[in-house]
């Protein structure tokens, strides 16, 4: 089972949550994989300490245009539905916008005079790390520069080996990289803080699980530091809440110290276990074997 922890928008919690639910599913003997898909900020790790084992990369094809073969006929700038290859027949200019390429093929496939020939680049790298030397943990990250997370992240997803319990932490907002995420998992976690604005990032969010057919519950983040709008409108629309978490200045302090609550406090390791047992009836996916430490 693929569980997606994602947010609305940044800083509301999701790693806090990712990186806990992923020490308590361990402890509580769950086969578990942690993925960091955060790939232009990936920050796990600075709560989830871990031996490095491997790193691979992620190598994107991208076209180039040989001009001395090229008879600017410009179907490969008909073929390109991402804009990205600019062209001025008159001019006879024309070339790839590497940016927006999304290296779909298209260009190269269309050209009758071998004039696009496709190059490997490195965008990114996926790194392989064990936790306790035991579950399996995966950090992507993307290169600087680079325009698009998505093929990292979908890299890293794709060398996940685990068919038992993966908990994806997802990049924020609602845009391709939270696509690419969410929608290779069963079920999603939605963490939200009791803003007027928190609650507008939680909809939309909603409504793309919604239109994406994906089930999905929302744990409520430093609950007390708001109103009680969003509680209320969950109860509504019938969206389970899976956990509160209280506005606590303790947890900000383990926080701020990369630690993690689930270590320090049996009330919140329990509120976790809890929460996994909740996912599982949610989803109606069936339970992975528990193994012995």
């Amino acid at each position: 089972m693929k569980i997606a922890i994602a947010s609305g928008k940044g800083g509301t919690g999701k790693t806090f949550v990712s990186t806990n639910l992923f020490h308590v599913a361990y402890a509580s003997g769950y086969p578990v994989t942690l993925i960091d898909c955060d790939a232009e900020a990936p920050n796990s790790s600075q709560f989830i300490h871990a031996e490095t084992i491997s790193t691979s990369y992620v190598y994107q094809l991208i076209p180039t245009i040989d001009t001395d073969v090229c008879t600017f006929c410009g179907e490969c700038y008909d073929a390109c539905h991402f804009n990205a290859i600019f062209y001025l027949p008159n001019r006879k200019e024309i070339r790839v916008m590497e940016e927006l390429c999304h290296s779909c093929g298209a260009c190269s496939y269309v050209c009758k005079h071998g004039a696009v020939k496709e190059e490997s680049k490195i965008v990114g790298n996926v790194k392989h790390l064990l936790y306790k030397n035991l579950a399996p943990f995966i950090e992507c990250t993307m290169n600087i520069g680079i325009a698009s997370p998505v093929p990292t992240i979908k890299q890293a997803i794709a060398e996940c080996q685990s068919t038992d319990l993966v908990l994806l932490d997802s990049p924020p907002g609602i845009s391709c990289p939270f696509i690419a995420t969410v929608e290779t998992a069963d079920f999603v976690v939605l963490v939200a803080e009791p803003t007027p604005f928190g609650l507008n990032d939680l909809r939309l969010s909603i409504e793309t699980l919604q239109q994406m057919t994906i089930p999905f519950g929302v744990v409520i983040n430093r609950d007390g530091m708001g109103n009680q709008e969003m509680e209320n409108w969950l109860h509504e629309q019938s969206i389970p809440i899976l956990l509160k978490i209280p506005f606590d200045i303790e947890i900000a302090h383990l926080y701020a110290e990369g630690k993690l609550v689930c270590e320090t406090s049996e009330l919140y390791r329990a509120k976790f276990v809890e929460m996994i047992e909740s996912i599982y009836a949610y989803s109606q996916q069936e339970k992975p074997t528990l193994c012995k430490k």
